[in-house]
Order: structure tokens, then C-alpha cells, then sequence
């Protein structure tokens, strides 16, 4: 027969022993054939891979995991053992006399265990689960030539990775031959190495696929001494060899023992040793099946040749002898060829994928020995992922779009934004503008007008330097800003700059600079070396500071390598082998430790066989002759020289390692498929009817830390599409942790999904997260509740089921897993800068004969197209109200079912689309053309209404494109606003190629200032344990493509940021008296890096500082001490930049709601609202910490108020004296009042539609212009602080009485208040018009991982806020009650107090002239009053002023006093004594108070009295408490008799009767105005009365107006119609309406709307005060009349 021939000159043949045993199965003719046919596909192979190696690999099975139920044998050690130690260990025990349970002991002894014998796998066939064919590592076993071939004896190596238990023959020719085998005996080692390095390596390889080693090494079986085989003997009849050894019933003990006793010495079994039952490791427990198969191989009488004697009884046996060997493979290959038996029953692996692995061996032309290099393994690492290879390609095709030498998209410097505003009519539109020109001493002023184009402003500055224009280039020339390096747009008007509207908010100066473009600054322009240089994703990211552990560094994994090396040499040569594989073994272990903590169980089984290696005595060398057989051509004979068990076993380690590089080198690749041949076949994923399955198998590199605080893990398996679950999540069983080298978690479960694969759609995702159970009985767990807490999300992992290239995944995959930053977690999953650990899980998907790649269907030719009129009026109007709901959050599955159904009825509703998509049924290939047929015909959406489109809800990569076409029309201004969102859409993409990637990237090279927010959002995101990995390869990308000069610039900006970082963390890490000191050295330091630097904020990349002004830095006193940063500006016409850096806090939120305030501003200004807004800068610049711009010459409302002491928030003054004394003139406090009034109004809408909460007078500032801003937006979406069960932001939002103040101008009412409710109405109502903007953006931020920003909830906060069913007239109302709620809301000028409080807790009670209850003036000490003897509610009354109401008699006798005093309190002035109580007294506990709260139509009376009752018992029980509350100056204050107590009627003194109503009012003087609004809708009248202004009366005292209306005639009074009472004021503000149903058109025109104001009087009639006759078919009902209307003295009912 043919023989397979080496380079150097050994032969490999088969045994002869063997002949008989399948003669019958393949005769001589058909094996040579197949021989032949082998040979030349491997000549074949060989010719394309040119001098490429790939690995081999080695038919093994896996053993399955078992179910441990003692924690202390679940873990596999290798302790360091000694082999004489254990020899004399042995000598001196006496075997016979040992008890069952002594050697029990002696079995679990750690030392033990190192002397075991090798163990070989059950059956050493290549297993096809896929998690098992990467651990196939490279090793020397050679293909069996068949029996009935005479042949010589083959040396087989054992396979070296346990696998499961099902297997399958795989890859195998029929006459036994594995192409994958190598025919070269190898005598010399193996090693890992360098081309550059090594000496082993004698020329240089292809960098692309990885270099092989050859040739299989003979094993020779180490020695076993009779000693030890004794205490085998022994062991075997122990209770822990029953349990682990045997099976579980006694017919396969017998059906074992029979297998081993039958078979002759020479060629009994020894795949399975005895000793190896004994191992307590459960990863190499064999399964029954495994059993199983060797006996059936037993009684079919079938041997094969293995390669050691493992068995310890058969080692002391064959000794000297020649080594022949049982082999099961011949049994899988006879009976089960063709079958396919995998550790996964279900699982159809592919083959293709395996051979590729195992790859076509080559041979060196000189004959030396095969070596693996790791150079072109790393090589292949970096370069083999196919999806990074085509996106680099997109990246390099997108750069070419923008040359360097296209000053348009390339201009080198910053331009100012744009933003267009609506002219408020009647507004002074000219600017005076101040232009410095060079060689001009003194700035160039003059007057334009804002809609002035800016060449129009540059030509008339150079008037002034040349007297000829036309000579001039006007083109050449810019107009920079002073003091930033930005300049305005030439082709745009001059006001709608952003840098002039601030300066005109401000009244400040606008200054300008005149220059040339060949003198500004165009440092951050691309050149044509960066055009030029290839891109490198990875080359940039070295310097960004990265949260995740970093990935393989290959020059570190390189050197390990070399060690490895030099240790497998010197453990070869030393004579000292116990230390010298024992540095190996370490070595082996970093080497794993590299790569992510993956250690297989080849890498297990290797070292355990080299530490038994170490520990038994050498072979003595022994010849072995293989005789050759009968062959038609030649035969030959060879000698072999046998090699040490220690040599072996490092070849075998070696082989081992090699394997875990392919496997890292495989699980980059974005798919398996990537290595199958390209000729490979293909199916269409439509047609594919197989279920979803596939096996998850381990997770590696688990925490130490976890294993003491989780018991079991368990994996939650989900199959999304469109952000939803396609089918219920299945999840894992649950299982404990292993030990190897590292911890790690095993499954090896199969997960089958009821869903065929023609069914997925394309973007489908399989999502993995991983729980653990906590333990309960770890008594070391730093959380003593977590015997209470359920299982804990440790982290979660995707994987799209289909690759870029639209294939269905198959074969293993390493998927990182990163670990979330949870504070619960163990100390094991971050570092202790916080960085995140990752650990790899392993997924074994189906491989099958061809790939499932998935065709993107055509669109329908079909267009469909219907009127929405056509429709019936039910429907009609039914699709109408689905279609004007502003999201699709409010859809039911009703809507969605009939939106999609009458779809062809909505094209005219244009922004209808994204509601329509999110209600198609499915989204599989099937339902696909209508949904793009549908898309195609669609008009196209506005930009911001095709934002909805990239939400997670749109998977599909047709939709998705289309909207970006959508959106490309943006403006780059425009799209730096909703930047944010953009960041987080990425989220939702499948793949990392997107038009979404390549829209942020092109824009990027376009405009220098979206650069700079996109590096900064990029790097922020990297903190994202889910998807970090892909933001840090968007980043590299932009690196790549954003030019040298920018990228320099972000890296010292970068820098920059962690030094101010430090600075902070030490300054706040300091006790407070060393602060100062610790902040002037950290910023000398920042110093030092600004000698070398000038550098940009990453607040705004227009400033640019040149150093830091040290003495003017400081830190703030809160809690996260934030400092105060002063840079000198580089632009010496530049003022001062002041920031603030904050360590220790999210500032993600606070810029959200900075983001979507300057939205609603932009909202306004663009519909003619300016409201004055203050916008600041907020930028993240990492986890927890970041910048803020400090806005100058503001102060905080607390600090403003605390100047009239702890209860100046009582007061109504403060703000309105402390504007007066930076605003003295009467025209300047007017112009302060008025941005007061507008700014105050666009503060009090925008924290109420975003829910902003925690408002406090600290986060409150006011600018010495009047313009009131809020800070720290720590709490927003309705996340409200709470104090104790306090909720402390019970108004809706912040407005005070000293707000109100400064906004009337005085105490009482004025139309200024009317002014700034409609102000806050139309504000209010602009916003609602946009709501479905606002949701989208919160919406695209669902995924951040901000905390009070995690839920459709949340949004909903939002949607509820905006009213989004109600008209404007009805919201308009709502806000106005909303106002009034809150301007008489205690509750926030006590949180004020508590906060005043708070930051004065150490300063003590304030002192008498500073009052402690808001209703006295003074506080009153038992000092002043006299001790109270007795208190007692005594009884209540009905009063009418402001409103009805109960006021309660509360009798005070005191010591001293004949006579009883009495003071009236109102139930809320009771509460406000008790809430105070509870401030200063917080650890007493106080008595129970009556709750506020009453529910149902009670009568009131009946309330007053119970609570009567209630307050008595409080009182009593306030008196009878320690003497340090009873006697408190807040007490004797309470019940300090009150000028109002003086003054009233008297305890005898009786109320005004209930029944008493107004006879005919009087009437008295007669003026002032009405506002109405009058409107006619669905047969009903509404008339909206608004404001009233100027109101007169005969005493001049303010009265308490009302308005009445009837429709005359009106003969029985049914037409009457009321507004509420408004309280001494002549200028009240009602927005009440007043609503008449059931009146037709015609019926309202024979009518006539009477309406009168009156004053409501308490002891006396009520008065007219005017009124109005209107008659209604003077009107045009069809539409809204809104007017003011003169007050006469008319008749009135």
C-alpha cells in the first residue's frame, strides 16, 4: 500500500495487530482509493495556502459537567507536589490496615492528586459541538489506517480535551484516514515563537493564517509502582470511588468490570482509568453515555490502539513491554458513521468549519520541526474580524468625500452657530457692533441692522481701510469674535448668530475682529498626510482613557510566549523539573489570564498530565520496531525513539495553548463562516425550517469575589426584534462555579427558541444576562439584607443572529460579557479605578453542510392610496384620534391592529408613519415588501420627525436608512443640539456599519464643533457596559478620519480633564481645613501643563485658555465640593473663563435637561416668545465628573434671601431689594423687572414639563439682570426628593410670594401678573405643539442608563404634563390653576426654611427679630410671655375671607393670668407648628397629627369638628412632653396672641350665617377692562374669562371680584354661570371657563351674553363693580375672538 512519507524521512503506518477487526466494512482497493483522493486534496489545499499553516486538531470528546452538590469538591486544583515526597509517602502506609473513610481522606488529600496517572477522554473522536472544537487543539494524533490493511503499529497521542459525551464522527475518511492528521512524526518540542525572535523559526510566514505544528509524539507510559497500584486496589472499593467512579447501577459495574477483565493485558481498555473516576473535578466526570460506549465497544469486540498504559493496574504490567492499546474510534466509525451524535442531540455542526480549523498540514522543506509562531496567530487576531475589514473600507470611501482641499468642509476653525429666531414686531432690530482691525488703534463702531448679511458688515468695516472696494476680495475676509476663536457665517444675516443674541440678552458689547483667512488659525484643518494615512481603527485609541480591562496587548502576549519558550527548554534540560514546570504551569496561566481568562479544558487536562509527568520516574529508552506490511510499491521499517512522559506532556501543553490563540483568533471574527471555504454552498433564510437553537456552555474568568457572595448562576436567554422580547425569554438552569486556573461557570445547556429560522427577522438579537443567586449563608456579605433580595443582574451580553453579511451565525463564539458597575456587586467586578472586567461566554451555535444567509426581499410593486374622507364617520373620526396622539406610548393593541389596517388611508398624514411601522403585525421576510412598498411611496418626514424612526422600537435597516436620507437635510447647528440622541440611536443599530455611523462621521469631517461634541459623547459612552466595545470602535474611526491636528487637540483636552480630575478628587478627599492647601498645589500642577499647552474647553471648543489664574480658583462648600476653575483666556481681547468641575456626580441629567430647556428656548424664540432664558454649558467628561459654565454676576436665591436672615425665604422683599441695589435707576430696574417677569415664566414651564424636581432656593440663581435660572437637575421626570415620608416638591413648580413680589411690582396684584400667566400659557402651549419631539429625544435616552430615565414611566410623566387631548383654551386654564397652586403653596417656602436651615445647622435657633413661624412677626419666648399653665381647642368658627373657611379658638392660660387668652390658628398654620417641631426636634417623636388629605364630598363642618377634636389631643399631648419641646420658642410663638387675634369679633362674636346670600348687590363705582375669550364648538358656547385690569371703588380699598354671566333672556336665572372669588386685588387674573351645552347656532344668535363683576364682601352685600352686554350674532362663533372689553354700568341680574 501507499504510504504517507515526511521530509525527514520516517514513515507512518497502521498496526497490524489490528488487522481483522473491519475487513469487512472497506476492502484494500477502496482504501487506497480513498487514500489517493485524500492525498490530492490535500496536495490541493496545500498548493492555495502556499507556505500557511493552520491548526490541527485532535478527535477528543468532552466530559460533561455533573451536578455538584459540595461545594469544597467542586473545585480542580493543582497544588505543587513533590514525586519522592509522595513516594515515601506511599512506603510509609500500610495499606491493608487503612479503614475506608482514612482512605477516603488520603483521596481527597491535594497532594494526592498530582500523582495521578494521565486520563484519557472515553472515546478519542472529534467532537462536533462546536465548544468543543476549539478546545480540539493542535496535537499529534495521526490518523488509523483500517485493520484490514496490513500495516505497521501506530503510536497514537491521547487526545488532550475532554468533550461530551454525544459525539460524532466527523471529517474522517471511510477508510479511517483524518485529513486533518498529520502524517510527520515529530522527536523535537514544540515551541511558541516570533519569526523575529525565535530562533526556532527559519523563515518568515504569511501574517494572515497562523503556523502549525507538525507530527504526532509518541507517549510512553509512565511508571507506576507496585505501591501505588496498591493503593488504587484499595481505593477502588472506597464509597468516593462508588460515588465518582461507577455508575450508578450495578449492571454497568458489572458490564464495566467484565471489559476490563476480559480483554488480555496488552490490549485491555484504558481510555478510562480508574484512577481518572477518581477525580473529584466534575468537569471530567464521564457521563453513562460515555460508559455506554465503551462497553458496547467491548462486546462488538472491536480494538484499537491507544497510546499509554493509563490504567495503573496495566502500567505495572507493560512496564518494559510494547505498547498496544484499546482505541474505541473504530467503533464510532464502524457503527455510527454518518450519524450525527453530538453533546447536543439536535445540534447538525458543520464539517467544513472543522477542517478549516484543523486546516491542510504543510511541511517544512528542511526537514526541522513544525512550530507555531504566535506572530501570525496575533496577526490574524487583529485582522481577521471581516465586519471591522468592510467597515475601515467604509470609513476610507467616506474620507475621500472630504478632501483636505475643500476649505468648505475643511475650513481648520470654528464656526458660531446659527440659530433663526421670528423678529418680535415692534422690536428695536439695530445692534451696535465694535470691529477691531489690524493696524487701527481704536475698535471701528457703528449701527446695523440684525437681518444684515455679514459680508454686508465686513464691507462696511473695510471702508474704513481702503477707499476702492472693488479691488478688494471681500470673499478673503472673516469676522472673528473677540475673545473666542469662532467666526460668523458670511452667507447668513449678522443677528441670527448665537454669540449676538447672547450679547443682546446680556446688553453687552458686541465685539468683533476683522481678519483675513490666511491669518486665522487653522491648526485643526486636515492636511494631505492625514488624507493620505490609512485608516487604523485601533491605532488612536491607546491615549483614551478606557473603562474596560484592556484587551490583549499583543507585544505582552508576545513576551509571554518567548517565556514560555525558554521555560519549556529549560524544564527539557534542567534535572531541578519540579520548579521548572511549575514556572511553566504559571506561565500557561498568565497566558490564559491574557486572553480574557478562558482556560480549556485542553489547557486542564495538559497541566494535569505534565504535573503527573514531573512526578514519576523517566521510562528507561526503548526501541520499538514497527513492522511494516504488505505494500504494491515499497516497504520500509523505522526505528523510533521513544520520548520522556515530561517531553510529551509540554508538546502536548504547547498544542494546547496554540488551540486557545485559534480560539481567540476565531471569536474575533464576526462569524465562523468567515473561515469556510468560499465555494461553500448557501441557503436562503426563508426556506430555512429549523428551529433556533444552540448550546451555551461556560462562562470563564468569574470573579473570585462572586464566587464568595453568589451560590447559583443562571443565564435569562431573549430573542428581541424592535426593542421587544419575539417570544418569552428562556432561561438556564441554574449552576455553581468550577476551579481551574480561574473560576468559571458551566452549563453546556441546550436552548431551543419555538421559532423557525424563516421567521427571523434580519435584525433579530439574541440577548444574554447573566444572574446570580446570592448566598444566603455568606456570613461575610457586606449587605446585611441580601438574604431578603432576589437574584442580581451581573451582566448581559447581544449577538445579532444574522452577520453584516446577512449569514445566520454558526459555530462557537466568545461573547464578553462586561460586568456593570452595581454597587452590590462583589469586589471582584471592577478595578480600583472603577474600570469594568469583562468575562467571556461561551455559545455554541449549529454549523451546518452550507450557510443560512438572509435575502432582503423587493418592495411591492403595488400602490395603494385612499382618501381618509372616503372612510364612514365612526371610522373616519376613530383614525383621526389615533392619528393626533402625539407617540405611539398611548397605542392599544386595538389601535395598532386598526391603524395598520386602514394604513393606505394616512398618506396625507405625513408624520402618521412612524405610529403606522410600529403597529405592523411582523416584521418576518414575508410581511417585508408591503412594510417597504409602503415606505417607498411614503412623502418624506421632517428631519425632526424622522428622529422617531432610529428609536429601538426600528430595527429594520431599510427604515432606518430611509430616515437618515430624512434627516440629512439638518443643519449642522441643528444637529449639534440633538447630538445626544444620535449617540444613543447607535445603540439600536444591528451592525456597526450604519448610514447612522456614516451620517455622525461625515458630519464630523465637516464641522469641527460636532467633532469636538462627538468625541466627547463617544468617550462618555464608553462607560456603557453593553455596547462601550462598540462605541470605542466609532471612536477609533473617528480618529482615524478627523485629521492630526484635532486629534492632538482632543488628546490635551483629554489631559486636561484628568488633571482637573484629580485636583477634585484630592480636594474633596481632604479634611476641610486642608482644602486650600491641596487645591493650590493639584493647580499648580494643572499649571505646569498649560507652560507647554495652550488648550480648549471641552465645554465649547471657541474658548481657549493659555493658563490658570490660581488665585482666583477655589471650591464650592456642597457636598461634592466642586471646584472653581479660573482660566486666562488666550485671545487677549478674551474676558476671564470661569467653570466649575464636579467630581462624584452624574452630570449626564443635568445635561439632558440643559439640552431639552434650550430646545424649548429655541422653540420659543422661533415662534416670536423671547423669555429671556439663561443657557449654560454641561458636559460629562467621564463616569461621574465633568464641567459646568458659571454663569457670572448670579447668585443663589438662598444666598440672596439669608441676608435677611434664616427666614428671609419668608419674606417677600429680598429679591426685589437686591435687584434694586445692582439696578438703582428706575429705567434699569424695570428692564431687570421685566427679564424677571419673562424668564421667571420660561422657568416655571420648562421644570414643570420636564418634572424637575429637589427645587430648593440653592438651585435657584438669579442674575444681578434679573434673569432667574435653575441648577442641579439631579431629580427630574417627577423623581421627587423625599424628607422622611415628606414629599419636599409638593407645588408644581417653584413660585413664591417674593417671586410674585418682583413680578407685581409691589404686594398687591398687577397686570404685570396678568402679563407673566399669559406668558406662561403661551409658552405652556408651544411646547404641547412640539410634544412628540420632547418624547422622542427622552425616548432615544431609555437606554443611557440614567436612573430616573429607565422606562416608558417616565416618558409618560412627560406626555401627562403637556395634556397632550386637551385644547389650548382648556390647557391655558390648566396652567393658570397650576400657577395659582403653587404661588400659594407653604410647602415651598418651608422647604426654603429647611433649607436655610440646613445650611445654618450650626449657627443655632435664629435670634428674636428674626421670626421662626411665617404668620408672626417676631418670635416669643416663656421668658417674654409667662410658663402656660393650660391649652385647649375650645372651639371653631366660619370665616369667609380669603375663601370660606375654619379657623380654630384655642384658649392659653398662663401663669399669673386671671383670664384666659384666646388665639385663633387655621388648621394650616397647626401643621406648619408641626412640621417645624419635627426640623428642630428631629430624633422626638411627635404626637399624631390629623391628616390634611380628605377624600369624598364630606361635609365641612363635620370636618372642622373632628378635626377639632384631633388638634386638642395634639395640644395636650405637645404640653405634655419634656419640658425642651413645651417650653420651646417656637411653642410660646405659636400661641402668642396676634394682632389678627385682637381684632377679631370675639369668642361671642358670631359668624356670618351660611344661609345669607347676596340680595341685589350695590352698586358703586364703575371701571376697568374684561378679557374674554368667546368661542362655539360641538354645539356648545365657551366663554373664557381671563384677566380683568383696573377695577375701581368707592373706598379705594382692593375688592374681591367675581364674574357672573347669564344668557338673556333668561326669565328663571338658569343660565347662570360663576368664576371663582379673587382676593383683594384690583387686577385679577381668572382663566376660568365658563361653558353653555346643547345651544345651536341659531339659538345663540337671538341671544345676548350678559356679564358683571362683583366684589365678594364677608359682613357686608356684595357690590357691582361693572359690566358688559354682548350680543352674539355680532360674532363669528366659527372661530376664537379674543378681546378686551370696556366695564359699564349696564343693568345686571
Amino acid at each position: 500500500m501507499a504510504q504517507i512519507s515526511s521530509s525527514n524521512g520516517f514513515k507512518q503506518c497502521s498496526s497490524p495487530s489490528l488487522a481483522t477487526a473491519r475487513s469487512k466494512d472497506v476492502d484494500k482497493e477502496e482504501a487506497l482509493q480513498m487514500e489517493a483522493e485524500a492525498l490530492a486534496k490535500m496536495q490541493k489545499e496545500r498548493g492555495i495556502a502556499g507556505s500557511k499553516q493552520t491548526f490541527r486538531s485532535v478527535s477528543s470528546t468532552r466530559q460533561t459537567a455533573q451536578t455538584h452538590n459540595k461545594q469544597d469538591h467542586d473545585l480542580m486544583v493543582f497544588p505543587e507536589s513533590d514525586a519522592k515526597r509522595m513516594e515515601d509517602k506511599l512506603s510509609t502506609i500500610d495499606i491493608e490496615k487503612l479503614t475506608h473513610a482514612e482512605l477516603e481522606k488520603l483521596l481527597l488529600d491535594d497532594s494526592f492528586e498530582s500523582s495521578k496517572a494521565p486520563t484519557l477522554p472515553v472515546t478519542p473522536i472529534l467532537s462536533p459541538s462546536l465548544s468543543s472544537q476549539f478546545y480540539l487543539g493542535p496535537a499529534g494524533q495521526r490518523g488509523q489506517w483500517t485493520p484490514g490493511i496490513p500495516a505497521p503499529v501506530t503510536c497514537t497521542l491521547p487526545p488532550i480535551y475532554p468533550s461530551a459525551s454525544y459525539t460524532k464522527q466527523t471529517g474522517v475518511f471511510q477508510n479511517g484516514f483524518h485529513p486533518s492528521m498529520s502524517s510527520y512524526h515529530s522527536r523535537e518540542p514544540l515551541y511558541l515563537g516570533l519569526p523575529r525572535q525565535s530562533q526556532y523559526i527559519s523563515y518568515p510566514l504569511a501574517a494572515t493564517t497562523p503556523f502549525h505544528p507538525q507530527g504526532s509524539l509518541p507517549i510512553y507510559p509512565p511508571v507506576l509502582t507496585p505501591e501505588m497500584a496498591k493503593v488504587f486496589d484499595k481505593i477502588a472499593s472506597t464509597s468516593e470511588f462508588l460515588k465518582n467512579g461507577k455508575s450508578s447501577t450495578d449492571l454497568e459495574m458489572t458490564a464495566i468490570k467484565s471489559a476490563v477483565s476480559d480483554l488480555p493485558a496488552s490490549e485491555s481498555c484504558r481510555d478510562i482509568s480508574k484512577f481518572d473516576w477518581l477525580d473529584l473535578d466534575p468537569l471530567s466526570k464521564p457521563k453513562v453515555d460515555s460508559v455506554e460506549t465503551l462497553y458496547k465497544a467491548e462486546d462488538d469486540g472491536e480494538m484499537a490502539s491507544s497510546l499509554t498504559a493509563e490504567d495503573p493496574w496495566d502500567a505495572v504490567l507493560l512496564e518494559e513491554k510494547l505498547l498496544v492499546t484499546c482505541h474505541l474510534e473504530r467503533k464510532i466509525n464502524g457503527k455510527s458513521a454518518g450519524a450525527t451524535v453530538t453533546r447536543s442531540q439536535s445540534l447538525n455542526m458543520r464539517t467544513t468549519q472543522l477542517a478549516k480549523l484543523q486546516g491542510q498540514t504543510s511541511q517544512k522543506d528542511n526537514g526541522t520541526t513544525g512550530l507555531l509562531t504566535e506572530n501570525a496567530l496575533l496577526q490574524e487576531i487583529e485582522g481577521q474580524n471581516q465586519e471591522l475589514s468592510a467597515f475601515s473600507q467604509t470609513v476610507t470611501k467616506l474620507r475621500t468625500k472630504f478632501p483636505y482641499a475643500d476649505q468648505q468642509t475643511n475650513p481648520g476653525f470654528v464656526l458660531s452657530p446659527i440659530m433663526l429666531q421670528r423678529n418680535i414686531s415692534g422690536e428695536s432690530t439695530s445692534i451696535k457692533v465694535s470691529i477691531e482691525i489690524q493696524g487701527f488703534q481704536q475698535p471701528v463702531t457703528f449701527t446695523c441692522d440684525v437681518s444684515s448679511p455679514v459680508e454686508l458688515i465686513i464691507m462696511q468695516a473695510l471702508c474704513w481701510v481702503h477707499d476702492d472696494l472693488s479691488e478688494v476680495d471681500i470673499g478673503s475676509y472673516i469676522l472673528k469674535v473677540c475673545g473666542q476663536e469662532e467666526v460668523l457665517q458670511n452667507k447668513h444675516c449678522v443677528g441670527s448668530h448665537e454669540y449676538i443674541q447672547n450679547c443682546r440678552k446680556w446688553d453687552t458689547e458686541i465685539k468683533l475682529q476683522l481678519v483675513t483667512h490666511s491669518v486665522i488659525c487653522r491648526g485643526l484643518a486636515r492636511t494631505e498626510e492625514d488624507d493620505r494615512t490609512p485608516i487604523h481603527l485601533t491605532k488612536h485609541l491607546y491615549k483614551v482613557e478606557k473603562p474596560f480591562r484592556e484587551p490583549i496587548i499583543r507585544c505582552s502576549l508576545e513576551e509571554l510566549l518567548e517565556v514560555y519558550h525558554k521555560q519549556t527548554e529549560i524544564a527539557l534540560k534542567n534535572e531541578n523539573q519540579h520548579k521548572a514546570v511549575d514556572q511553566l504551569i504559571k506561565t500557561v496561566r498568565k497566558i490564559c489570564s491574557t486572553l480574557d481568562g478562558v482556560e480549556t479544558p485542553a489547557i486542564t487536562e495538559s497541566v494535569k498530565k505534565l504535573r503527573r509527568a514531573v512526578n514519576l520516574p523517566r521510562t528507561k529508552s526503548t526501541e520499538v520496531s514497527l513492522k511494516c506490511g504488505d505494500d504494491p510499491s515499497k516497504s520500509s521499517s523505522a526505528s523510533l525513539q521513544p520520548e520522556s512522559p515530561l517531553k510529551v506532556s509540554i508538546d502536548q501543553l504547547t498544542r494546547a495553548v496554540e488551540a486557545l490563540l485559534q480560539l481567540h483568533m476565531n471569536s474575533c471574527s464576526s462569524s465562523s463562516a468567515a473561515m469556510s471555504p468560499k465555494d461553500k454552498s448557501t441557503k436562503e433564510a426563508w426556506t430555512a425550517t429549523e428551529h433556533l437553537q444552540f448550546t451555551v456552555f461556560a462562562a470563564h474568568g468569574i470573579f473570585p469575589g462572586w464566587v464568595a457572595n453568589y451560590e447559583k448562576y443562571y443565564l435569562i436567554c431573549s430573542l428581541t426584534h424592535n426593542g421587544k422580547d419575539l417570544f418569552k425569554p428562556v432561561q438556564s438552569k441554574k449552576v455553581g462555579t468550577y476551579k481551574n486556573f480561574f473560576y468559571l461557570i458551566k452549563w453546556d445547556e441546550l436552548i431551543i427558541f419555538p421559532i423557525q429560522i424563516s421567521q427571523l427577522p434580519l435584525e433579530s438579537v439574541l440577548c444574554l444576562t447573566l444572574f446570580g443567586i446570592l448566598n444566603q449563608s455568606s456570613g461575610s456579605s457586606p449587605d446585611s439584607n441580601k438574604q431578603r433580595k432576589g437574584p442580581e443582574m451581573l451582566g448581559q451580553v447581544s449577538l445579532p443572529l444574522f452577520d453584516f453579511r446577512r449569514l445566520l451565525t454558526c459555530g462557537t463564539k466568545l461573547l464578553q460579557l462586561w460586568t456593570s458597575s452595581h454597587p452590590n456587586h462583589a469586589s471582584g467586578t471592577a478595578s480600583k479605578k472603577g474600570n469594568m472586567e469583562r468575562i467571556v461566554l461561551q455559545v455554541d451555535f449549529p454549523s451546518h453542510a452550507f450557510d443560512i444567509e438572509y435575502k432582503i426581499p423587493q418592495a411591492a410593486k403595488t400602490t395603494v392610496q385612499h382618501s381618509i374622507e372616503t372612510l364612514e364617520k365612526p371610522m373616519r373620526e376613530r383614525l383621526l384620534a389615533i392619528l393626533s396622539k402625539d407617540n405611539t406610548i398611548g397605542l392599544s393593541k386595538e389601535d395598532k391592529e386598526f391603524l395598520w389596517e386602514k394604513r393606505h388611508y394616512c398618506h396625507t398624514h405625513t408624520n402618521s408613519l412612524p405610529k403606522i411601522l410600529a403597529s405592523a403585525p411582523h416584521w418576518d421576510w414575508a410581511s417585508l415588501p408591503e412594510i417597504y412598498s409602503l415606505l417607498q411611496q411614503w412623502p418624506p418626514l421632517s428631519p425632526l420627525a424622522a428622529l422617531e424612526l432610529l428609536d429601538s422600537k426600528f430595527a429594520d435597516q431599510e427604515v432606518r436608512t430611509t430616515a437618515m436620507n430624512w434627516i440629512e437635510t439638518l443643519s449642522d447647528d441643528e444637529l449639534t443640539d440633538f447630538l445626544p440622541q444620535f449617540v444613543q440611536a447607535l445603540k439600536y443599530e444591528t451592525y456597526l456599519d450604519s448610514a447612522l455611523v456614516q451620517f455622525l462621521l461625515a458630519r464630523a469631517l465637516g464641522s469641527i464643533r460636532i467633532a469636538h461634541y462627538l468625541y466627547w459623547l463617544l468617550k462618555d459612552t464608553l462607560y456603557d457596559s453593553k455596547f462601550g466595545v462598540r462605541y470605542e470602535q466609532i471612536l477609533g474611526a473617528f480618529f482615524s478620519i478627523c485629521g492630526k491636528g484635532l486629534r492632538e487637540e482632543l488628546e490635551k483636552q483629554t489631559r486636561l480633564v484628568q488633571l482637573f480630575g484629580m485636583v477634585a478628587e484630592k480636594v474633596k478627599q481632604t479634611s476641610v481645613s486642608g482644602r486650600q492647601a491641596a487645591l493650590q498645589s493639584g493647580m499648580e500642577r494643572v499649571q505646569s501643563f498649560f507652560l507647554k499647552n495652550k488648550c480648549r474647553l471641552p465645554l465649547n471648543p471657541s474658548l481657549v485658555a493659555k493658563e490658570l489664574n490660581i488665585k482666583a480658583c477655589s471650591f464650592f462648600s456642597s457636598n461634592a465640593v466642586p471646584l472653581k476653575v479660573a482660566l486666562i483666556n488666550a485671545d487677549p481681547l478674551g474676558e476671564e473663563i470661569n467653570v466649575m468641575f464636579k467630581v462624584g456626580e452624574d452630570l449626564r441629567q443635568d445635561m439632558l435637561a440643559l439640552q431639552m430647556i434650550k430646545i424649548m428656548d429655541k422653540i420659543w424664540l422661533q415662534e416670536g416668545l423671547d423669555l429671556r432664558m439663561v443657557i449654560f454649558k454641561c458636559l460629562s467628561t467621564g463616569k461621574d465628573r465633568g464641567m459646568v459654565e458659571l454663569v457670572p454676576a448670579s447668585e443663589t436665591l438662598r444666598k440672596i434671601q439669608v441676608e435677611y436672615g434664616v427666614t428671609g425665604s419668608f419674606k417677600d422683599k429680598p429679591l426685589a431689594e437686591w435687584l434694586r441695589k445692582y439696578n438703582p435707576t428706575e429705567e434699569e430696574y424695570e428692564k431687570a423687572s421685566e427679564n424677571f417677569i419673562y424668564s421667571c415664566a420660561g422657568c416655571c414651564v420648562a421644570t414643570y414639563v420636564l418634572g424637575i424636581c429637589d427645587r430648593h432656593n440653592d438651585n435657584i440663581m438669579l442674575r444681578n439682570t434679573g434673569h432667574m435660572f435653575h441648577i442641579d437637575f439631579g431629580k427630574f421626570l417627577g423623581h421627587a426628593q423625599m424628607f422622611g415620608s415628606f414629599k419636599r416638591d409638593r407645588a408644581p413648580f417653584v413660585l413664591t410670594s417674593d417671586m410674585a413680589y418682583v413680578i407685581n411690582g409691589g404686594e398687591k396684584p398687577t397686570i404685570r401678573f396678568q402679563l407673566f400667566v399669559d406668558l406662561c400659557c403661551q409658552a405652556y402651549n408651544s411646547i404641547r405643539k412640539h410634544a412628540n419631539l420632547f418624547l422622542n429625544l427622552l425616548s432615544l435616552m431609555l437606554s443611557s442608563g440614567l436612573p430616573e430615565l429607565s422606562s416608558i414611566q417616565d416618558l409618560k410623566y412627560v406626555q401627562d404634563a403637556l395634556q397632550p387631548q386637551t385644547t389650548d383654551a382648556e390647557a391655558t386654564i390648566f396652567f393658570t390653576r397650576l400657577i395659582e397652586s403653587s404661588l400659594g403653596s407653604v410647602a415651598t417656602k418651608f422647604n426654603f426654611f429647611i433649607h436655610n436651615l440646613a445650611q445654618l445647622r450650626f449657627s443655632g435657633l435664629p435670634s428674636n427679630d428674626e421670626p421662626i413661624l411665617s404668620f408672626s412677626a417676631k418670635t416669643y419666648s416663656l421668658k417674654q410671655d409667662g410658663r402656660i399653665k393650660q391649652v385647649s381647642v375650645f372651639t371653631y368658627q366660619k370665616r369667609y375671607n380669603p375663601d370660606k373657611h375654619y379657623i380654630y379658638v384655642v384658649r392659653v392660660l398662663r401663669e399669673g393670668q386671671a383670664e384666659p387668652t384666646f388665639v385663633f390658628r387655621t388648621f394650616d398654620e397647626f401643621q406648619e407648628l408641626h412640621n417645624k417641631l419635627g426640623i428642630l426636634f428631629p430624633l422626638w417623636k411627635l404626637p399624631g397629627f390629623p391628616n390634611k388629605m380628605v377624600l369624598g364630598r364630606t361635609h365641612i363642618k363635620d370636618v372642622a369638628a373632628k378635626r377639632k377634636v384631633e388638634l386638642n389631643s395634639y395640644i395636650q399631648s405637645l404640653m405634655n412632653s419634656s419640658s425642651e419641646v413645651s417650653e420651646c420658642d417656637l411653642v410660646y410663638t405659636f400661641f402668642h396672641p396676634l394682632l389678627r387675634d385682637d381684632k377679631v369679633e370675639g369668642i361671642d362674636g358670631i359668624a356670618r350665617s351660611t344661609h345669607a346670600s347676596p340680595s341685589s348687590p350695590t352698586s358703586g363705582k364703575v371701571g376697568g377692562e374684561v378679557k374674554l375669550s368667546i368661542s362655539y364648538r360641538n354645539s356648545t358656547l365657551f366663554i373664557m374669562v381671563m384677566h380683568i385690569k383696573d377695577l375701581v371703588t368707592e373706598d379705594g380699598a382692593d375688592p374681591n371680584p367675581y364674574v357672573k354671566t347669564y344668557l338673556l333672556p333668561d326669565t328663571h336665572k338658569t343660565s347662570k354661570r360663576k368664576t371663582k372669588i379673587s382676593r383683594k386685588t384690583r387686577n385679577p387674573t381668572f382663566n376660568e371657563m365658563l361653558v353653555y351645552s346643547g345651544y345651536s347656532m341659531e339659538t345663540l344668535k337671538q341671544r345676548e351674553l350678559q356679564l358683571s363683576v362683583l366684589s365678594a364682601e364677608s359682613l357686608r352685600e356684595n357690590f357691582f363693580l361693572g359690566g358688559i352686554t354682548l350680543s352674539l350674532k355680532d360674532f363669528n362663533l366659527s372661530k376664537e375672538t379674543v378681546n378686551w372689553y370696556r366695564l359699564t354700568a349696564v343693568p345686571y341680574l
